[in-house]
This record gives structure tokens, sequence and C-alpha cells, in this order.
């Protein structure tokens, strides 16, 4: 998705770092401004998060609303709460996937089906993204601790380079 979209940032590399902090982070431009769910976001604030001048954020929001491939995209956006580090916490298990190779279809059906044989729900299953991500993981989380017995048959699925459990 990146890469078409990023067309519009060619001339302007920074109001595309600004555009990619806001694909990645789901956040969303209505009327102008910046919005993370409900909540505004300052050009301030963002402009601090990647080291740019606020001036550059603003320009990207105009960007962006101006190119109607660019505002349909970035007004539907919607940030998602991870839970990778809340699993513990909570008695839960996260298995953080490294693909050999992200492209590769099937990798969550295999995971995820190695999960449910063994009577484990799954909670939440997020994706990076892999052209917005350098090195993209898979992430489940499941409704309870995975036990040890269940590590060799996850390493075992198609497109699993190597598994970290949290």
């Amino acid at each position: 998705m990146w890469y078409s979209l990023s067309k519009y940032f060619g001339r302007y590399p920074s109001q595309g770092k600004v555009a990619k902090l806001l694909l990645t982070n789901g956040l969303r431009i209505k009327d102008g401004r910046v919005y993370c769910g409900d909540v505004e976001i300052g050009d301030v604030a963002i402009a601090r998060a990647i080291n740019v001048d606020r001036r550059i954020v603003r320009a990207a929001v105009e960007t962006i609303e101006s190119e109607e491939e660019l505002r349909q995209v970035f007004s539907l956006l919607r940030p998602t709460a991870m839970l990778k580090d809340v699993a513990p916490v909570m008695g839960w298990s996260c298995i953080e996937v490294i693909p050999t190779d992200a492209h590769v279809p099937g990798i969550i059906a295999d995971v995820t089906s190695v999960i449910a044989e063994a009577g484990i729900s799954v909670r939440q299953a997020l994706v990076d993204d892999p052209e917005l991500s350098e090195e993209p993981r898979l992430y489940v989380i499941t409704g309870s601790e995975v036990p040890p017995e269940m590590i060799p048959r996850i390493k075992a699925c198609r497109g699993v380079k190597s598994i970290l459990l949290h």
C-alpha cells in the first residue's frame, strides 16, 4: 500500500515521512486535523515524534487533503490497541512470528491452526505491513499460556523462520 501512496511525496521526502508515521499509527486526517481515534493530535507533537518542523506536518496534511486517493485512505484510518505487552500481565501469551518472507500466503492460517488444535483461543492477531516495516512480524496473542510442546509445531509452520514467546 505504501508504494502506491508514496508517489505523492516523491519530491517531498519529509512529508512522506509524516505520511508514513500517520499510516503506521492509524492516525486519520479530517478537516485539516490529525486524529488518533477521536483525539486530536497537534502538529507539534507529530513533528517532535519524527524530528521534522511542524510546517512540514502541516504541508503533509494539506497534500493528503488535496489528493483524492490520499484523502480516501487517510480519512478512514483507525488506531489499534496492541496487546503484546499486556499479555503476560493477563496470564496470556504473545507469540511473535518472524517470517522467512512476509509475502508467503498462509502463515497466519497455519500458526492459528496449531493454536486452535491445542484448544487455545486467539484474542488478537496483528501483522506488520511488509511495505511499512523493515522487519515485519506476526503477533498472535492467545487467551492462555502456550505450552512448551506447541513451540516446535509453530516453528514448523509454513513461512516461519523463528518465533519469540512473550
